[in-house]
């Protein structure tokens, strides 16, 4: 069985409100369009040939097909998603196929968020920048890939299109395109000429960090400017290609809007030194227990965002930042279970964007064990989703004989059996969310076969009904949605 994914007008796409994760079914013939991204010569004369059959549009490459794919200059791609995919995906366990869809629903996405910001965007400076991203795309492609995808410029292109369309807020970031080709042209190592102006006396170029120049004003920038200039180059974590975001003005929401979590400012030496190592001991835990799980994070993981003093969290993701992480400073072995359960959140985001699991609105109403605060069914989802990972990182940590880590296990794996049933019972699940629930039953159940020694699991379960019993407690006129 095929789940065929619902289809999006490019031109009438809404952009979400505030990023936020914690946070009826479609007819089998519909399918959901993602643009592929395309210059404002190409959006202005129309599609061409995009429906065929095999998923391509006339001028893609073969990879368009599964999802893949030319960047500014390809057509429109079908997303079709095989029932193995989803319950591979919904196991949690990698696959490469899962995380292949959740690569190429990122990137789609994103190059129809810049084709949306071209098209509004007034005046011919945005297609002058948008140009020289061609340009640099013509010598170095993966160069502008790793610029255009890069998770704080979802952050900008999300913000910036939803204030072209909201003309009495704040007036768009139009400037920041030209950061993009700038930052896209200086990788690629070609010759241009661009003027900028910084803010605040930095200028951020996306994947680079920021320049800073010795005098206020206008700044011309050649591609020799990163070398002649004052630099703050980003940082680099250790064992990859994962950078330590500190830098860009867009590695979260901008402050006007309200979010749970703040980024913090920028680290000193000795906090990137003390990063430096949390990261190093929490890949080597991640090589140690789960080496698929740490090749997952190596391929869906560009940024960690450090996040500011005073979060109680450990750590967070932004849909629109996709491929970042918000995380704490924290030791390995902590680092190493956040990073597991932030990019569940990530995948099921991804998934979200070309299927339909649920119908249901965002009233908070439904207990979710590991937080005291009711949740809605998409939180409870995610929440469910990100634990269940949880549960089998800890059990193959417990194997590996890592200390505490059988009691981890079944804390959380007892979480989220409490909530499984609860989500199967919602009458907004779609069929494919009801699949997809199923398919995380039977992930859960499989842990079965490699049970904690002793009573372990029945102790987390009773501990975990008198917490539920004192939340009802708390919330009795939500008594009704804690259980089936």
């Amino acid at each position: 069985m095929t789940h065929h994914t619902r289809s999006a007008d490019p031109g009438s796409r809404a952009v979400p409100a505030t990023p936020d994760v914690p946070d009826g079914d479609l007819p089998p013939d519909r399918v959901r369009v993602v643009d592929r991204g395309q210059v404002p010569g190409q959006a202005q004369r129309g599609p061409r040939d995009r429906d065929r059959e095999d998923g391509r549009g006339q001028g893609a490459d073969p990879g368009a097909a599964r999802g893949g794919g030319a960047e500014p200059g390809g057509g429109l791609v079908r997303f079709a998603v095989s029932s193995h995919t989803l319950r591979a995906l919904a196991s949690t366990e990698p696959s490469a196929e899962g995380t292949r869809l959740v690569r190429d629903v990122r990137r789609s996405k994103r190059l129809l968020l810049l084709r949306a910001v071209l098209d509004a965007a007034p005046g011919a400076e945005a297609a002058e920048r948008w140009a020289l991203l061609e340009e640099a795309e013509r010598q170095d492609p993966e160069a502008v890939r790793d610029v255009l995808h890069y998770p704080a410029t979802g952050v900008w292109a999300e913000e910036t299109l939803r204030r072209l369309h909201a003309p009495q807020g704040p007036p768009p970031d139009l400037a920041h395109l030209g950061a993009l080709a700038v930052a896209a042209a200086l990788r690629a190592g070609i010759g241009f000429k661009a003027t900028l102006r910084p803010v605040g006396g930095r200028l951020a170029l996306p994947t680079l960090g920021l320049l800073r120049p010795d005098r206020p004003g206008p700044l011309a920038l050649t591609e020799r400017s990163w070398d002649s200039c004052a630099t703050l180059p980003l940082h680099a974590l250790p064992g990859g290609r994962t950078a330590l975001d500190d830098l860009d003005p867009y590695r979260a929401p901008p402050a006007a809007h309200p979010a749970p979590v703040r980024p913090a400012r920028r680290l000193t030496p000795k906090g990137h030194k003390r990063w430096d190592t949390q990261w190093s001991g929490a890949l080597t835990l991640l090589e140690r227990y789960d080496s698929t799980r740490a090749d997952e994070i190596g391929r869906l993981l560009r940024t960690v965002v450090p996040l500011g003093g005073g979060t109680r969290s450990s750590g967070a993701t932004l849909p629109a930042a996709a491929g970042s992480v918000l995380a704490r400073a924290q030791a390995p072995p902590a680092l190493a279970a956040t990073l597991v359960h932030e990019v569940q959140h990530g995948k099921l985001a991804a998934l979200a964007d070309v299927l339909t699991l649920h119908t249901a609105d965002r009233t908070p109403r439904l207990w979710a064990p590991w937080r005291s605060d009711p949740r809605p069914l998409e939180g409870l989802l995610h929440g469910a989703y990100a634990h269940l990972a949880l549960a089998g990182y800890w059990q193959r940590a417990a194997l590996y004989g890592a200390r505490g880590a059988w009691a981890q296990h079944a804390r959380v794996r007892a979480q989220v059996a409490a909530v499984l049933p609860v989500l199967r019972a919602q009458p907004q699940l779609t069929v494919t969310g009801r699949e997809f629930v199923d398919a995380m039953a039977a992930a859960e159940r499989t842990m079965d076969e490699l049970p904690p020694p002793g009573d372990q699991h029945a102790t987390a379960r009773r501990a975990l009904e008198r917490e539920r019993r004192a939340w009802c407690e708390a919330h009795p006129e939500l008594a009704a949605f804690v259980q089936v």
